[in-house]
């Protein structure tokens, strides 16, 4: 495993570029985000998502991944078509702590042995991964490191060390992650609805 230190803020382009060009060839890592640190590989990486299940004890049918994207062009990628009011609200929080809960289209599907039908999209305001996907050739499928609940949720980054290093390819330590959980909004329906309220502003 190779471990990156790195600023929030102002984090190395030349090492971006490495853990990057690593993560295309099927690195698995562990990220920062703006909530809690997270383990994942780029969104294709079958294989990595297998193993991701596995390492995390999480069933890939309960484990509420979710897709990372750089912004909503991107989003629309991987969705299928949501209402204007969905749109809206996903402009006024992102980037931001927030989950949407859109309807995945079928190219993300066929990553999933289920043939999950939502999927959870994430725009984090965060520098470093906002960094990572300008060079990446699509975007990170996620799931959050944690036990049973945010109690459990891991952010000391050498503690992750400690459990996972021997499955990891790559460790982000950027300094503690944040204790607070993402909020949830399920944008399925005919109206948004709050799943889980956490980190950032609703109104």
């Amino acid at each position: 495993m190779k471990t990156y230190h790195l600023h929030t803020k102002n984090p190395n382009a030349r090492e971006i570029q490495m853990i990057a060009k690593e993560i295309n060839a099927g690195a698995i890592v562990v990220i920062p985000t703006d909530t809690v640190y997270a383990i994942a590989c780029k969104l294709t990486n079958k294989s990595g998502i297998d193993k991701i299940c596995r390492m995390t004890g999480k069933k890939e049918k309960q484990a509420k991944m979710s897709v990372i994207c750089s912004d909503l062009k991107q989003v629309s990628d991987f969705t299928m078509s949501y209402s204007n009011d969905v749109f809206k609200t996903m402009k006024r929080y992102s980037p931001g702590p927030y989950v949407y809960i859109l309807k995945a289209n079928k190219f993300v599907q066929k990553y999933f042995k289920n043939n999950k039908s939502e999927i959870g999209i994430r725009i984090p305001d965060n520098e470093i991964v906002q960094s990572l996907l300008e060079f990446m050739d699509e975007p990170f499928i996620t799931t959050s490191l944690n036990k049973d609940d945010i109690s459990g949720y891991y952010t000391d980054p050498e503690k992750i060390e400690e459990e996972y290093g021997s499955e990891l390819d790559i460790m982000i330590n950027a300094g503690p992650g944040s204790t607070g959980e993402s909020t949830v909004l399920d944008c399925t329906g005919d109206e948004i609805e709050v799943i889980r309220e956490g980190l950032g502003e609703l109104s």
